[in-house]
Order: C-alpha cells, then sequence, then structure tokens
C-alpha cells in the first residue's frame, strides 16, 4: 500500500466512522476502486480503528473517567446500583451502554459468515447507503425530540448498532436517527451513539488484531500504518465535533442527499 492510499484510507475510515454515511461501506468502495484487497489489509485495518478509538477516548475523556469512576462507586455496593442508575448520569451512561452490547453481540455470533460475506458486495453496500438515506431522511417526521435514553430505549438502539453491522448502513446514522426517533434529545442521541461505540471498536481490534495473529498477517510498513493510524485520529476528533454541531442544528437529514447520490451513483456504475 502507497502512502497516499494509507491516508486516503484512514481519512475515510476517520470521517465515515462517525458522520453518518457508513464507515465500513466506504472502505469497501474505496478498496474496490483503488483495487486494493481487504483482506490482505487485515494490520491496517486494525491500526485505523484503534486510530478512531483514540478519537472518541480524546473528545469524551473527561465523561469517560467520571464513568470510569461510577462504576467502580457502584461495584464497591452494589445494593445502590438501582438507585444510583436513576441518579447518576455517567453510571447510567454505562448501564446503557452494556445494554446495547446485548443484541449487538447476538447478531454478531450468529450471523458472523453471512456479514462477513456481504463485505465483498459493492452493489450491496451500495444500496444499503441508499437505505441509511432514507434513515437520516425520516428523523424530520420527529418534531423537537427531547427525552433520555434509559434500559428499554437503549436495547432498541443496540439493536439498530447490530443492523448496523452489514456494510453500507451507517452505525452513526442508525444509532442517532433510532433514538431520535425513540424521542431523544438529538445531541445526547449523538453524544451517546459515539460512547457506545468504544467498546465496539475497542472488541473489533482486539478480534481483528487475534485474526491477524492466526493469519500469520504480515506487519506491512510501519510508516503506512502510522500514517493511516494519525490521519483517522486526527479526522475522527473532526468528524465528532462536526456532526455534535450539524445535529445540534437539526440538519443530521442533510447526510440524506449525499447518501442518495453515492449509492445511486455507484449502483448505476457497478449493475
Amino acid at each position: 500500500m502507497e502512502l497516499w492510499e494509507a491516508a486516503l484510507l484512514g481519512l475515510i475510515q476517520g470521517l465515515t466512522e462517525f458522520l453518518p454515511i457508513s464507515s465500513s461501506g466506504h472502505l469497501v468502495l474505496a478498496q474496490f476502486l483503488l483495487g486494493v484487497e481487504g483482506g490482505e489489509n487485515v494490520t491496517f485495518e486494525v491500526f485505523v480503528h484503534f486510530g478512531t478509538a483514540l478519537s472518541i477516548i480524546t473528545v469524551y475523556r473527561k465523561r469517560l473517567a467520571l464513568i470510569i469512576r461510577e462504576v467502580i462507586a457502584a461495584l464497591g455496593s452494589p445494593t445502590t446500583l438501582a438507585a444510583r442508575y436513576n441518579d447518576t448520569e455517567p453510571l447510567r451512561t454505562a448501564v446503557n451502554i452494556l445494554i446495547t452490547l446485548v443484541p449487538t453481540g447476538l447478531v454478531y455470533l450468529t450471523l458472523k459468515d453471512f456479514l462477513e460475506a456481504r463485505f465483498g458486495d459493492p452493489l450491496f453496500v451500495c444500496a444499503m447507503l441508499i437505505v441509511t438515506g432514507i434513515l437520516l431522511l425520516l428523523t424530520m417526521l420527529r418534531k423537537s425530540p427531547s427525552g433520555d435514553i434509559r434500559l428499554p430505549k437503549a436495547f432498541l438502539i443496540g439493536c439498530a448498532q447490530a443492523a448496523a453491522m452489514l456494510p453500507g448502513i451507517s452505525r452513526s446514522g442508525a444509532t442517532i436517527c433510532t433514538a431520535i426517533y425513540a424521542n431523544t434529545d438529538p445531541e445526547k442521541a449523538a453524544n451517546f451513539s459515539f460512547l457506545m461505540l468504544l467498546p465496539v471498536v475497542l472488541l473489533a481490534t482486539v478480534i481483528k488484531s487475534l485474526d491477524m495473529v492466526s493469519a500469520g498477517a504480515a506487519g506491512g510498513s510501519w510508516i503506512v500504518l502510522a500514517v493511516g493510524t494519525l490521519v483517522a485520529y486526527i479526522s475522527g476528533i473532526a468528524a465528532i465535533k462536526a456532526l455534535i454541531g450539524v445535529v445540534r442544528r437539526g440538519r443530521l437529514a442533510w447526510f440524506a442527499l449525499y447518501c442518495f447520490a453515492v449509492g445511486g451513483f455507484g449502483i448505476w456504475l457497478l449493475a
């Protein structure tokens, strides 16, 4: 992989991991257009995913510190967990994130082979981008959402995250839209979507690392890996802050036009 390809793929990963336009879908299409075989770049994928995880940690470092502190306190006094959940927002966020992992994990374990097979089908990816556009457009029907996230809503958002394992379905788009449909304040929905992504990205990084070791994948050029990771990290921070601003202004549906354009062009090109 050339340096410019590493930088481009790192940029795509960093931006599309958080913007509601599907990182997996864009990486599949970019690798297809560049002639880069995804199976030969497991090491690179591990590093750029780690870059996006660092983006979340950097932006939400203070909130994550509060969450960790409250979780430790709750574990030290488990009999007060229910009361702490109702009264303490950081602990409530941690429990809600844990709930989202249930449907995500079940879908991954039962449909892993089916999901991975879809990554070799760019036409399928384009069709799912159009589905993502529809999800984004439908948020216009939910006027002035203002609620908080509780356990049932967290499970529903987790189901949306599970569906987003299909390449072309935006994870951030699906989870934020689902939260908004369920009457969640848009900014709270976006913040929760990014925080709930952290354990998923870290788990994905571990799984890909184990796959890399078991397959005996080559390490590749450290310069290429460093460039891809750094670009993914910096662009990830920019994407998080940009989307929070877009959501705050109620313009999430604007991304639907992009998804329709890319998905439609891809279908026209590949069909």
